[in-house]
């Protein structure tokens, strides 16, 4: 059967609708929608669609400052996507899937990767891959893999969180009394988990010699350890090193495309070539098997190429908006200096305070009655910041 050809005269798949003009039935592609992801962004100026619940509101589109994970594919994200070479992955073929995954491991010093859905998958393989049901796990103060996975520590690993620290971080000397040892009375400890950056401690980077004790304890007591990298380059870019060297020394690490990185969907887990394949079993039973994954791959490895160099300027983005909090009085920045893209303060009302600034054109998030999340990104530009700060500052009046 004769292949219909393919830009630059290679032959291609009959049914990979990817291709130009190249449809299962011989019919011309439909071109790709417009982009309307920085439609609305600072650097643009243009209109967007409304937010949900945005509705009729009148006046400049809103500044979205809720999480990293709202922003949308950029036109030459979507462009990598549609041309994506692709196969299935759950056999192996996919071959931007398998670059993405051997260019990973590469980045924080693995052995090899495996790409999966999201963080919170991610973060369960490795608990599977470390630990059998009954084991303890150590980790910091309002981790994610505590707080936001849904009991499935719980509930799928079947371990035990002992939580240590204060603010999401924690030292050796901090960690070392709950190390729980091997015998027929205890949760025996088998884990050491690291979030860097850490959400809930206001985007807090781990100082390299208190990550390195951590890592020297865990050798001392023959402990497993991961790193829950979500916003690793965060990190790397905060202290000025590579993210191989904040992953060096940690059995798995996991690392995130769609938190501050600008991909719709997606995480990566590195460790070894024995680690990897075990993890590999695990993705398949808890459902994250993917066929055609490439296209989501191949926007994986654009924010790769294109949204790590920039990270510095949500850094400061941040920090514009931590020192007007400060200054506005009647807030609490709970980490100051900030260090990453996360902004947290305590206000007396924080739905209230929520609320006033959404009728204002900015969405926060309310992590409780008195606490406020602000996270800056890649689709919130100068000018939208310079506007988000002048509104932070009314609203705290």
């Amino acid at each position: 059967m004769t292949k219909p050809s393919e830009p630059g005269g290679r032959a291609g798949p009959p049914d990979d609708p990817t291709r130009a003009g190249s449809a299962r039935s011989g019919e011309a592609r439909p071109a790709l929608p417009d982009d309307p992801t920085r439609a609305g962004s600072a650097r643009r100026g243009e209109a967007r669609p409304a937010l949900p619940g945005e509705g009729g509101r009148a006046g400049p589109p809103l500044i979205d400052l809720r999480s990293d994970t709202v922003t949308k594919p950029s036109a030459g994200m979507r462009e990598a996507m549609a041309a994506a070479e692709v196969g299935d992955d759950v056999f192996g073929e996919d071959p931007t899937v398998n670059r993405l995954q051997e260019r990973a491991a590469a980045l924080v010093g693995a052995e090899a990767a495996l790409f999966v859905p999201s963080g919170s998958m991610a973060n369960q393989i490795a608990l599977l891959v470390h630990c059998q049901k009954g084991d303890d796990v150590i980790i910091g103060e309002g981790a994610h893999n505590v707080l936001y996975e849904s009991g499935a520590a719980g509930a799928i690993a079947g371990v035990q969180f002992t939580v240590v620290g204060r603010g999401g971080l924690y030292t050796a000397d901090e960690a070392a009394p709950d190390v729980k040892p091997d015998n027929h009375h205890n949760a025996p400890t088998r884990l050491l988990c690291v979030e860097d950056t850490h959400n809930r401690g206001g985007g807090r980077v781990w100082p390299r010699a208190q990550l390195a004790g951590v890592l020297a304890l865990a050798r001392e007591r023959g402990l497993a350890t991961h790193l829950d990298g979500a916003r690793l380059f965060n990190a790397a870019t905060a202290l000025g090193c590579s993210a191989a060297e904040l992953a060096a020394g940690f059995d798995t690490v996991s690392f995130c495309f769609s938190k501050g990185l600008g991909a719709p969907v997606g995480s990566v887990l590195c460790g070894s070539q024995a680690r990897v394949h075990r993890a590999h079993r695990f993705r398949k039973m808890l459902g994250g098997g993917m066929r055609q994954a490439g296209v989501l791959a191949a926007a994986a490895l654009w924010a790769l190429d294109h949204n790590v160099a920039r990270l510095g300027e949500d850094h400061a983005h941040a920090r514009m908006l931590a020192d007007a909090v400060a200054e506005a009085g009647g807030a609490r920045v709970t980490l100051a200096p900030v260090e990453t893209n996360i902004v947290i303060f305590d206000v007396p009302d924080a739905p209230g305070l929520v609320a006033r600034l959404r009728e204002a054109g900015v969405l926060m998030l309310a992590l409780g009655p008195g606490r406020v999340r602000a996270v800056t990104h890649l689709d919130v530009g100068r000018g939208d910041m310079e506007r988000a700060v002048a509104t932070v500052r009314r609203a705290l009046q």
